[in-house]
């Protein structure tokens, strides 16, 4: 279920928007319970993002993204692992998806003009914050991702021997293809800036 946008939400109609995609239990839960191997610095940064978005005196737009999996996923619609980690307040529209693109048959596009700034944290690098970004570039956004509120999973390269590729390096492969194509990547550092004019 999907969030109609509240009339009392702050206006967007040249705005930064603050984007967590599938910021949900199953993932950021303790790793040996499943989460990403970086759940709890990961975690932490995201609570300090949302914390200072909320706090500004012009905040930003803030939305949630929920991934919805198949039956007998660990994001299993109503399911514990489904639940968003951080609850949303009443003003902040809440997105159910099914693919990796939060834009795609959603009503995301319509709470994100194209000329706003998006900022983007969440899971998993390789899948959703990789084509969630990607097509906010194509609509013509500005977009932001940060460095330390982004991970993923190990990857089990089957095919190729067995090896594991580490969620390090492939959240750093996935920073440098979406710098490349024009998203700005910006640090932790930067948080106590992170939503005034730049």
């Amino acid at each position: 279920m999907s969030w109609p946008l509240p009339s009392q939400h702050p206006p967007c109609l040249a705005c930064r928007v603050l984007l967590l995609i599938d910021v949900q239990v199953n993932m950021l839960r303790d790793p040996e319970k499943g989460g990403v191997p970086s759940a709890h610095s990961v975690r932490q940064n995201i609570q300090s993002i949302l914390a200072k978005a909320r706090s500004e005196k012009h905040p930003p737009r803030i939305i949630h993204v929920r991934n919805s999996g198949e039956p007998g996923d660990p994001d299993e619609p109503n399911t514990p692992g489904w639940q968003l980690y951080f609850s949303p307040l009443p003003y902040e529209p809440v997105i159910d998806k099914k693919k990796s693109n939060a834009f795609a048959a959603t009503q995301l596009g319509d709470l994100i003009p194209t000329n706003a700034e998006v900022i983007v944290v969440g899971v998993q690098s390789d899948y959703c914050i990789r084509a969630t970004c990607s097509a906010a570039l194509d609509r013509g956004n500005e977009v932001i991702l940060i460095r330390g509120a982004h991970a993923t999973l190990d990857r089990n390269e089957i095919w190729n021997g067995g090896r594991v590729t580490k969620s390090h390096v492939i959240e750093a492969e996935i920073e440098a293809e979406l710098e490349e194509a024009g998203v700005n990547l910006l640090d932790m550092k930067v948080l106590p800036d992170l939503f005034t004019d730049r």
